[in-house]
């Protein structure tokens, strides 16, 4: 994982300076090699059909759930309660934040989706 510690590098990953992208198609969006989507912005309320995550155990996806181990099993990386996201329709004006590789939101002529670029973990992740 990037390490920032430089504050500065940092704001530049939370307000987009490594890129972003944005659809109102029921197409994915993928990230630039070397990139993962850090931020998703919903300009009106949507329901992905796919949210691929850099890593499926730390960020929730569609592919698996995250944090999935059982009760008392808990590890320093890994919780436990996490469910596969499925059907979930987030509301316009929403910024989800996690690191994923692609996103295919649903069609919507009302605005869509903003998708907002950071480093990878590894160049090789979105390549």
């Amino acid at each position: 994982m990037a390490t920032l510690a430089n504050t500065g590098t940092a704001n530049q990953m939370a307000f987009g300076q490594h890129g972003c992208a944005h659809t109102d198609a029921a197409t994915a969006i993928t990230p630039p090699k070397g990139k993962v989507i850090v931020a998703i912005t919903f300009l009106a309320d949507n329901t992905p059909t796919g949210l691929i995550a850099e890593d499926a155990s730390q960020y929730f996806n569609t592919a698996e759930a995250a944090h999935n181990e059982t009760a008392t099993a808990e590890t320093q990386t890994e919780g436990s309660g996490g469910i596969a996201l499925s059907s979930i329709k987030f509301p316009k004006g929403l910024t989800i934040y996690g690191r994923w590789t692609s996103v295919t939101p649903e069609a919507d002529a009302d605005g869509g989706i903003i998708c907002y670029f950071g480093p990878a973990n590894s160049y090789s992740v979105t390549a």
